[in-house]
């Protein structure tokens, strides 16, 4: 078992770009579809919402699913990170 990776950087790099903090973590697909959603959420929004709008505004819905990538990442690594220094204690 190979050990995992920091959770401090894949939170670093997953707030950067998302879907890579969970590539980093071994789970591409799992990346790519927070991605597409986050891709499409924020195509729906920046659509549906008003003129009148921030940009923030039209673009919360893939924000939103860019955080909860960014937590999902995080809370992996940790838990990866937990139970390997777990099983390598001596």
């Amino acid at each position: 078992m190979t050990q995992p990776m920091n959770p401090r950087l894949v939170l670093a790099v997953a707030l950067v770009l998302p879907g890579v903090g969970q590539v980093l973590n071994r789970q591409p697909m799992r990346g790519l579809g927070f991605v597409l959603f986050a891709i499409l959420l924020g195509a729906f929004t920046l659509k549906t919402a008003a003129p009148e709008v921030s940009f923030i505004g039209k673009m919360s819905g893939g924000l939103f699913v860019w955080m909860m990538a960014v937590l999902d990442a995080y809370k992996v690594a940790r838990i990866r990170r937990a139970v390997w220094d777990h099983a390598n204690r001596r």
